[in-house]
């Protein structure tokens, strides 16, 4: 891919005009060029100063401007780098956004929440405080972590490894999902286990389960879906109402 070219994905990236994925049918579709224009883009770029009023940094990637155009709001020392798309009414505190990263309308990127690089995150979403959304660029045509619309992500959780949470789950804090780790659905007779998707509108927790080792019993993390969040949860307080329900609320 010749450096024109790179540096016109990049840019589309930053427009909103592409992303590294999209939905498609129900699905997701990845877009490989738009993943192999951003390792191309740090390739291609060298290290330069950027000075941001007192601050002072060292580094390839130029950072995103004109928030008021756009329409979101960025708190000090709220950072998002050149060839992220913040869409209108985000609302990002100090908190991180990574190249490549796509975050929907009036979404809520808390404080020291984290969303790697081309993450998709969808609108309405609630990434509480400390949140970390893994990055995913390699190989090209891997999955990058997606959260969908009027998803409640707790706080500290951790979501790797191009895992998807479905529309208005509710995770509850300390979840932490990667490719292998298993998310249970207890909530019928028998359990149904998931990797690296959490259904719509699930209620999840943290849970551990026993696995036998040679030198004894030791229990592994893996998360429960406990329930299912009920259309009159409010989205701005769905986590602690949701969790009442279910009698793990405070």
């Amino acid at each position: 891919m010749n450096a024109e070219r790179v540096e016109t994905l990049v840019a589309a990236l930053d427009r909103g005009e592409i992303r590294v994925a999209e939905p498609h049918d129900g699905e997701w579709r990845v877009n490989e060029d738009a993943q192999r224009a951003i390792l191309e883009f740090f390739r291609l770029r060298q290290m330069e100063p950027q000075e941001v009023g007192p601050f002072e940094y060292h580094d390839k990637i130029p950072l995103k401007r004109d928030y008021e155009r756009l329409g979101v709001r960025v708190v000090p020392p709220a950072v998002a780098r050149y060839g992220s798309f913040l869409s209108p009414g985000v609302v990002m505190m100090p908190s991180y956004v990574n190249i490549g990263a796509w975050v929907g309308p009036r979404t809520m990127v808390d404080t020291w929440a984290t969303v790697g690089s081309g993450a998709q995150i969808g609108a309405d979403v609630h990434l509480a405080g400390g949140v970390g959304i893994g990055g995913v660029l390699e190989p090209p045509g891997a999955r990058p972590v997606i959260v969908e619309d009027g998803a409640f992500i707790g706080s500290r959780c951790i979501l790797t490894e191009g895992v998807r949470v479905g529309a208005g789950a509710v995770l509850g804090p300390n979840v932490s999902l990667t490719a292998t780790v298993p998310i249970i659905d207890v909530t019928g007779p028998e359990a149904v286990e998931h990797r690296a998707f959490v259904p719509p509108r699930a209620v999840v927790v943290p849970g551990t389960r026993p696995r036998e080792f040679p030198a004894g019993t030791y229990h592994l993390a893996c998360a429960l879906i406990i329930g299912w969040r009920s259309e009159a949860t409010d989205l701005k307080v769905s986590l602690n109402d949701a969790l009442r329900e279910h009698g793990l609320g405070a």
